[in-house]
């Protein structure tokens, strides 16, 4: 998103709050506040990865970000962060749940450990730091959460451990969020598709996997991590003031081909000549 088209989204002076900042999605996302005119807080627990977004931030011609190390499983911290933003920059206006683990692992013979450690940063990090930043919005009047969920919190992702559960637990959080602090707080989700961050990007230096995926989706491309990120400056800019508790799929139509899957001869492209 370009500076010249980003005024419209009247997010200037903004305080922005961006979990999991030093990844794909988390980094663009700030890289657009910035672009927007939002002060923008940075957390993530990887030093180096966030260290490297605040630098991006302030090439990006923005005010100098807020940098907090902060794992968002651990309630001292976040409110610590909370604190720590709001005497630098002041209260939260807008909060991107974006921080998250992806973890192989068959329900079968996962342990116990392994469920709650990505529970933990994937669900419970989302109330935890919603409670601290969207207290702050309550307490000014008003404010947006966009948590990041995905399609695999709708679709079931097998053999990837909690990480479905997780993220259908983000999406049912951000709908009740919604519901009890309507009208101060607006909360909502989006969902992504198939997109190339740091997390995935193994899959896609794999022979055929870049070529097999974007054939299923009808945008015939796999997501970009700027994708997510207009998505999300739309639903935390006051553009979106009638828009709470709900979830938008950016996933380049791919949730809606299971019926491309089916063999039905005679309604093929090739029938249609």
């Amino acid at each position: 998103m370009t500076t010249q088209d980003s005024s419209w989204l009247g997010l200037q002076g903004r305080v922005c709050v961006i979990t999991g900042a030093g990844g794909g999605i988390g980094r663009a996302t700030a890289l657009g506040f910035t672009t927007a005119g939002a002060k923008v807080v940075l957390l993530d627990r990887d030093q180096a990865n966030l260290d490297q977004t605040a630098q991006m931030v302030a090439s990006a011609g923005g005010r100098e970000p807020v940098v907090v190390v902060c794992d968002v499983s651990d309630p001292g911290r976040v409110e610590a962060a909370g604190k720590h933003a709001e005497r630098l920059v002041g209260g939260c206006n807008v909060l991107v749940n974006n921080a998250g683990l992806l973890q192989p692992g068959s329900l079968d013979s996962i342990s116990l450990s392994e469920w709650n450690a990505l529970i933990s940063v994937n669900l419970t990090g989302y109330l935890l730091c919603s409670q601290v930043f969207g207290g702050q919005m309550r307490a000014a009047g008003g404010g947006s959460i966009v948590h990041i969920a995905s399609i695999a919190g709708t679709h079931p992702q097998s053999f990837s451990g909690a990480y479905s559960v997780s993220k259908t637990g983000v999406i049912m959080l951000s709908r009740q969020l919604a519901v009890e602090w309507g009208p101060d707080v607006r909360s909502n989700v989006i969902s992504p598709g198939l997109v190339e961050t740091p997390m995935s990007r193994a899959f896609y230096e794999v022979e055929g996997v870049r070529e097999r995926r974007s054939a299923v989706t009808p945008a015939r491309r796999i997501g970009k991590p700027q994708d997510m990120a207009d998505a999300v400056l739309f639903l935390a800019s006051d553009r979106a003031s009638y828009v709470t508790g709900e979830e938008l799929l950016v996933d380049g139509g791919y949730s809606r081909m299971l019926m491309s899957f089916i063999p039905r001869p005679g309604y093929g492209k090739q029938a249609q000549r």
